[in-house]
């Protein structure tokens, strides 16, 4: 059975093939059939994928994404198509136009800037002599397997949920996706508080070994003080120097201010048993990073991410332009000791 014959947007009078469209439901999973595996992963890789096969000018170039997803790729592009009713009730124009109204709006802007962002950072790091790259609920995440010539001698490590782990397993097997040397997987549930022994245990993993620490897409999903838990514990397993990249949901998200594009994609992902809990000022994250060790070394608010990573494509795709969500920032911090 799919993966993704769970997924249900809100729609008028239509049917999936294994649930009926409520008016409640958003996009609502079959914990069976997904067995603790993240929607929110899946509908980001494809997000990634559409973007890299469909323009010549790119954000983010993901070119391992659509083998990754196989044909799951065709059904979640149908599932969001039907919902073109829930993301924009008044869009005139054909299929094709839909979905990419759709992937342009909603599923993109955020995939696609974090990881520009984060590799960005994450190349400079290693040209200063980062040597392992930890990436926290990788997800469908190909970095490992597209890495730059400047990335050859990187130690990779993927640390996610025994669940998405084993799937990805699953993914990069059919799809015959060489898995690089120095490659390494880690599983952990980052809400049991020794999560950190997945690298205590690991005879790859180095504690005295310069680090760069991705952490995209998680702290929007857990609470506060599990977030700073996962900080805490981070900062106690990588040396000083070593940096963390991450986005986040500021003080407005969640309320009427962040405007109906957040506001949507809260409800997206709280019909996916994955709700987002949590939200921080400038202050508030300031105040955490040190709290935990570490120190902003960048800050990036929607409008510097938009002119920073999207000024490229937009200018070629006047007809597609992308801005970066409201109320979500990027940061990369260093350990400060």
């Amino acid at each position: 059975m799919s993966l993704l014959y769970g997924i249900t947007l809100p729609q008028k009078g239509l049917k999936f093939k294994t649930c009926n469209i409520s008016s409640q439901g958003v996009l609502g999973i079959r914990g069976d059939d997904m067995r603790e595996k993240s929607m929110t992963a899946i509908v980001s890789a494809f997000a990634r994928a559409h973007h890299s096969e469909n323009n010549d000018v790119k954000i983010f170039d993901d070119i391992l994404a659509k083998l990754l997803l196989g044909n799951d790729y065709q059904q979640v592009a149908g599932h969001m198509l039907a919902g073109i009713e829930f993301f924009n009730p008044t869009f005139q124009g054909d299929k094709d136009e839909a979905l990419r109204w759709i992937v342009d709006n909603y599923l993109a802007p955020s995939p696609l800037g974090r990881a520009a962002f984060t590799e960005r950072a994450l190349e400079s790091a290693v040209r200063l002599g980062t040597t392992q790259y930890l990436i926290f609920a990788a997800g469908y995440d190909s970095f490992a397997y597209r890495r730059p010539a400047w990335a050859n001698e990187l130690s990779v490590f993927e640390i996610d949920h025994p669940a998405t782990a084993e799937d990805k397993q699953i993914r990069l097997k059919k799809a015959e996706i060489t898995i690089p040397n120095r490659t390494y997987y880690l599983t952990a549930d980052f809400l049991q508080t020794d999560w950190s022994k997945c690298f205590r245990e690991s005879p790859n993993y180095s504690p005295a070994c310069i680090s760069f620490c991705s952490l995209l897409g998680i702290s929007y999903y857990l609470p506060a003080d599990r977030f700073r838990e996962l900080l805490m514990n981070i900062s106690q397993i990588i040396p000083k120097g070593s940096k963390i990249a991450f986005d986040y949901p500021d003080e407005k998200s969640y309320t009427e201010q962040a405007g109906e594009r957040a506001e949507k994609q809260a409800m997206l992902a709280s019909s996916a048993n994955e709700t987002m809990l949590a939200s921080y000022s400038y202050s508030d994250m300031e105040n955490l990073l040190d709290a935990c060790g570490f120190s902003i070394a960048e800050h990036l608010t929607p409008d510097q991410i938009t002119s920073g990573f999207f000024s490229a494509y937009n200018e070629a795709n006047p007809m597609h332009a992308m801005s970066a969500f409201d109320s979500v920032n990027y940061c990369l911090a260093v350990k400060k000791h």
